[in-house]
């Protein structure tokens, strides 16, 4: 049978195709994303999943004047294939490639920009709406998850859509089985008569005519209605939506195009909100995914023929030190709780959860939730660790100062994917953590230059009476030998690990070692660096920075962070208070704008990173100072 995927260069190419050749299409599709992610790495299961999803809609809605949004992204890949970007989809998260997530200056196609879970429906109803206040006329579709479902933002917006009557379509791709297994026979019967126009007009023109009824209308048209929500409750699992507003169809095979096809062709004709329920497999089409879709949700490269990752290394990661970490203090403190919203293998606790399935908690992919539970877990006496993704901890901002922070209560956060993260880009980029936690009163923050000192960390959070916050980056640690059982350490103390009096550098968490390989680097232009790891990002250690900043005159500050209100303004903001005008501090990091997606080490050499470029960057410092030339930070 001749090659399809070839051919398919836009929406047009697929919408004349027949059920048949859709299928043949769907497969090479999964074999192409199956092809490229083994090289790239990507959100592989839920993409193959959700491939005949992908062809059905382009194939009925008029894409890009129809609008698609794809929640959170980790299933749009066909989408990207069909949509012109066959021919680049093999630069795939790659520098100077294309997105893993949908961009909107990346492609027309790409209706809104994505990355996080639970902001599809919410941003298919604002385009709805100006749609009808524009007086436009095109259909607006929303694919959301059945995880992203958990999430508060996914009910308001279902909540303020279904108030509004809005004309819009929501596509729930559920790939657990457990809905559709609960349904049974009647459930499928009354979807499909559900889907009917013929049904919708009889229902709506049987209400009117039962509510002119002289005398009884209402009561009878009350009688009928509470009826059918009692059915409704009983055998149809879409009553969620039903009772919000929506149109509940399905649920549908996700993966017969041919009924997809039809479904979504009949769901154009129904008015106001509609729930279109679909069931999926994760993986569908590759064994080892389908057998293990947690592994293959955010897949690094891996051998096609095994699914073995290609790069095994022996160094344990950051996110696995801080799980069995954790696990070896639980052991020693019933008191202590973990929480995570959604995460259990991406933040290290799944051991925790099988060992403390009483004291493990994972709330769905609801943050703010997340951190007032864990605040009011402390009022109780017990120790909650949450751990979260830096970038996602974002969301629950309100409640770390409201609930947590204000009450001066004991919560850990452990802040994974702090910094640059690499191939997932700029919406999971871990930059701003420190800018907007720093502000904040009562929170002390901590950020390792190794695994050993991540140990020693959360042992001292763990202890200390108050919110905590530890930032820690994404991949594996330096290969430091670890403590046994480990110490605690004071809260604020930083330590010096080179000793130099020409100039200092004053580095924080993942930029402390390349700093001393820059120091190294200073010594060919006989400039004696001193290096100093803060440890602390609050509270300073003020009494070694001042130090450093009277002996040495030159103070250069290197953080994985935006400049703006990070580690840097912390030390500048210090010296100033101070009185030492004569101290010259330039600050490194990350620049202010969003940073594109890329290998970490490409990334951390473009923005000057990497000991290298500490190096440059402190030498030129030095010499500005020498000339009497302002500073400069990153910024500039």
């Amino acid at each position: 049978m001749e090659p399809l995927l070839g051919q398919v260069n836009s929406p047009e190419d697929i919408k004349n195709l027949s059920t048949k050749q859709m299928k043949q299409l769907a497969d090479e599709i999964r074999q192409e994303i199956i092809s490229v992610v083994s090289n790239t790495g990507g959100h592989l299961a839920s993409s193959l999943g959700a491939v005949e999803i992908a062809l059905a809609l382009h194939k009925v809605f008029n894409s890009p004047v129809d609008k698609i949004i794809w929640d959170v992204g980790h299933q749009s890949y066909a989408h990207k294939i069909v949509t012109g970007r066959r021919e680049v989809f093999k630069t795939l998260r790659q520098q100077n490639g294309i997105s893993g997530f949908p961009k909107r200056s990346e492609n027309p196609h790409d209706a809104f920009g994505t990355g996080h879970s639970g902001t599809s429906i919410s941003a298919a109803l604002g385009i709805a709406k100006a749609r009808d206040i524009a007086g436009e006329d095109f259909d607006v579709v929303a694919v959301i998850g059945d995880g992203a479902l958990t999430g508060g933002m996914a009910f308001e917006a279902l909540n303020h859509a279904g108030h509004l009557k809005a004309d819009m379509i929501v596509v729930v791709n559920d790939n657990t089985m457990s809905i559709a297994k609960n349904v049974g026979a009647m459930g499928k019967y009354l979807s499909k008569l559900r889907m009917e126009p013929m049904y919708m007009r009889v229902r709506k023109d049987l209400r009117k005519a039962v509510k002119n009824i002289p005398g009884v209308g209402d009561r009878l048209l009350r009688a009928a209605e509470s009826m059918e929500e009692n059915l409704v409750y009983m055998f149809i699992p879409g009553v969620i939506f039903e009772s919000m507003g929506f149109t509940y169809l399905g649920p549908f095979d996700g993966h017969d195009v041919e009924k997809l096809d039809e479904v979504f062709r009949r769901v154009k004709d129904i008015p106001g909100p509609r729930v279109v329920h679909v069931i999926t497999q994760k993986g569908k089409g590759y064994i080892p995914a389908e057998r293990d879709s947690i592994k293959f949700h955010g897949a690094v490269p891996f051998h096609v023929e095994s699914g073995e990752d290609r790069h095994n290394g022996t160094v344990p990661s950051y996110t696995g030190i801080f799980g069995d970490t954790l696990v070896r203090l639980a052991k020693l403190n019933p008191k202590i709780v973990g929480i995570t919203a959604a995460m259990p293998d991406g933040t290290g606790l799944v051991e925790f959860s099988r060992l403390f399935p009483e004291r493990f908690f994972d709330v769905g992919i609801a943050e703010q939730h997340a951190v007032t539970f864990s605040a009011a877990l402390a009022t109780q006496g017990f120790r909650p660790v949450f751990a979260i993704y830096s970038t996602f901890l974002q969301r629950g901002y309100d409640q770390v100062i409201h609930d947590v922070c204000l009450q001066n209560l004991p919560v850990v956060f452990a802040i994974d994917r702090a910094g640059l993260v690499g191939e997932d880009g700029p919406t999971h980029h871990g930059v701003f953590d420190i800018s907007f936690l720093r502000p904040i009163p009562n929170i002390v923050m901590m950020a390792p230059k190794d695994e050993a000192e991540l140990i020693v960390m959360l042992r001292t959070a763990l202890k200390y009476k108050g919110p905590c916050a530890i930032r820690y980056p994404r991949g594996r640690g330096v290969g430091v030998s670890l403590e046994d059982i480990p110490h605690e350490m004071e809260i604020g103390k930083g330590e010096t690990l080179n000793d130099g009096n020409d100039l200092a550098i004053i580095a924080v968490g993942s930029m402390v070692y390349p700093s001393v390989l820059a120091a190294q680097g200073l010594k060919e232009f006989r400039l004696g660096c001193r290096v100093i790891n803060a440890r602390f990002i609050k509270p300073l250690d003020e009494e070694l920075i001042l130090n450093a900043a009277r002996d040495c005159k030159v103070i250069v500050t290197v953080e994985e962070n935006v400049l703006t209100g990070g580690f840097g303004s912390a030390v500048s903001e210090l010296i100033s208070r101070n009185g030492l005008t004569d101290v010259c501090v330039a600050s490194l990091g990350i620049p202010d704008e969003f940073i594109e997606h890329g290998s970490l080490s490409y990334l951390r050499d473009k923005l000057g990173l990497s000991a290298s470029g500490i190096k440059d960057f402190a030498r030129d410092a030095y010499n500005r100072f020498l000339t009497g030339k302002p500073a400069l930070s990153s910024l500039e």
